[in-house]
């Protein structure tokens, strides 16, 4: 008894240990999600959480087009040399590449730069500032004089597009960035065409303006949609991070339960253990004082006493057994020992064992079986557990005089089915579901006298469940209820045909008798002929 008492405190400790790292991964995942939703959360247009991710974005994007800047600026110092004064084509090549190296050192630093909120900011406007100087080089060399005929102005508009339309790309990611890189090109360019006062140089000057709007648009627009993409990873980001913490949650949740779990098969394994050994000896005890093997009792009384316990003791060795199989049925630890058994037969053993406490109620018992069903696979001592379930059901709920109908036939589909039908009291439609649930009991059976301890349902339908069947349960108030279990066609056994041929008569020589005699003895001492010829 004294290790009883300590058992369950060792059940316990294991429960405690593989909890520790899915607490720990769910207050990670919480962290992750708490960021996430800080980059959400903003009161400025552009999201302040955003910011540095747009300036990355805009240092990833001028270092790798680096090169195409400066052959662009080489391509333009060479073709305005041919144009004009060699020595200030060169100059401005030289100014203007420096300023993109400048350029592009920045952004270089920026990105090996760890991120601090603090210097976003510095960052943002030292980017504006270059990109104006930057503007401001092109500006020089645009507006040079060159002539006033129209392939000058051709070109002029052409360079105009193209630098306009590079800087709008690259400064995508920083809109006022391309802004200030672009708007005093434009506004040049505009300019000069304006001082001519031709109606043509006038409309060169409007298309300039139009096409700094353009790209201006254009560049907010690309910025709209990289914030919106920035969002939507963000967006992600935390539903990724919601769902590892519902993880860290429903993983934390299953250590518990499986602990739970083998707590309570150890506890089911010592206290039916615990249980069973004082059973036996009631029951036997009882058995023999019911019965008055050693002589009649001095009270009549006492013979009745002695079955009340023998009866008290059978009902709790049978809720100690369906308890245990409830258990192992949801540990997924019931096997089926399986073989070919025959439902009607099942059906009618059960039945005849029921019979006399039927007519103790006056409830008569109706059998339909269809004749000549073929053997199904299936187990036994399962499938005789649920019939007198069943059948125990409705008797039980089944008032004086009342009737049963046991009937089993084959389905559509070629299977099996039994119907277990009453005109009992019924049960009401929505407590169906807890009538099927583990210790679940309808109200009717709590009014009963002879309540039960709400298992018989639900460890027939999972037992049906294991061996692949439909177990359905129909009932309506004052009318009574139904109980229809099919077996699926692939479990009815189909008998084989008969041999076509028959085997050869004896010779009546001396040869044939002691070949024939031999082979008797041979099939006698073969298990397996025994078996098959019935031998």
């Amino acid at each position: 008894m004294n290790s009883s008492v300590e058992q369950p405190e060792v059940v316990q400790l294991p429960a405690e240990e593989p909890v520790v790292a899915p607490a720990r991964n769910r207050r990670a995942a919480a962290q992750r999600v708490r960021e996430a939703r800080d980059r959400l959360t903003s009161t400025s247009g552009t999201r302040p959480a955003f910011d540095r991710e747009l300036l990355r974005q805009y240092a990833q994007t001028r270092q790798s087009a680096s090169y195409v800047v400066m052959l662009l600026v080489f391509t333009t110092g060479v073709l305005f040399g041919v144009i004009v004064q060699p020595v200030f084509a060169i100059a401005w090549t030289v100014g203007t590449l420096l300023v993109h190296g400048l350029i592009v050192h920045n952004c270089t630093k920026f990105l090996n730069e760890p991120a601090s909120p603090g210097t976003t900011r510095k960052w943002r406007v030292r980017f504006i500032l270059l990109d104006l100087v930057y503007g401001l080089c092109w500006t020089t060399i645009l507006v040079h004089p060159a002539g006033y005929d129209l392939v000058s102005s051709t070109f002029m508009m052409f360079m105009l597009l193209l630098i306009v339309a590079v800087s709008s790309m690259l400064a995508s990611s920083l809109p006022i960035a391309a802004f200030a890189a672009t708007a005093p090109v434009a506004a040049a360019i505009a300019l000069n065409f304006i001082m001519r006062g031709t109606l043509d140089a006038y409309i060169l000057a409007l298309l300039a303006i139009a096409a700094e709007g353009y790209f201006a648009l254009l560049a907010h627009r690309l910025h709209s949609t990289t914030l919106a993409t920035l969002e939507a990873r963000a967006e992600k980001d935390a539903l990724i991070g919601e769902l590892e913490q519902a993880k860290a949650i429903s993983d934390e949740a299953r250590h518990r339960a499986e602990s739970a779990n083998v707590a309570k098969s150890r506890f089911l394994a010592q206290m039916s253990h615990e249980l069973r050994t004082p059973l036996n000896a009631i029951l036997g005890f009882s058995e023999v004082m019911k019965s008055e093997i050693f002589g009649a009792h001095a009270v009549p009384a006492y013979k009745d006493y002695s079955a009340d316990i023998h009866n008290s003791g059978v009902h709790l060795l049978n809720l100690i057994n369906e308890i245990l199989d409830l258990s192992r049925i949801e540990a997924g630890r019931y096997e089926l020992n399986e073989e070919a058994i025959s439902l009607v037969h099942i059906v009618a053993d059960c039945h005849h064992l029921l019979k006399l406490r039927a007519s103790s109620r006056g409830i008569t018992i109706h059998e339909i079986f269809e004749k000549g069903m073929p053997r199904v696979w299936g187990d036994e001592r399962a499938i005789r557990q649920v019939v007198l379930n069943l059948l125990s059901n409705a008797i039980k709920f089944t008032p004086q005089g009342g009737e049963i109908w046991l009937k089993a036939g084959w389905t559509a589909s070629g299977g099996q089915y039994l119907s277990v039908k009453d005109n009992g009291s019924g049960i009401a439609e929505d407590e169906i579901p807890i009538v099927l649930a583990s210790f679940g009991q309808g109200s009717n059976s709590i009014k009963s006298a002879e309540q039960g301890a709400g298992l018989g349902l639900p460890i027939a339908k999972s037992l049906i469940d294991m061996h692949g069947g439909t177990f359905t349960l129909k009932s309506k108030l004052r009318i009574g209820t139904e109980v229809l279990i099919t077996l699926p066609p692939e479990r009815v056994m189909s008998a084989l045909a008969p041999m076509s041929e028959e085997a050869p008569a004896l010779q009546p020589d001396i040869m044939g008798f002691e070949q024939a005699s031999s082979d008797v003895r041979r099939r006698r001492r073969s298990p397996i002929m025994n078996a098959g010829t019935g031998l």
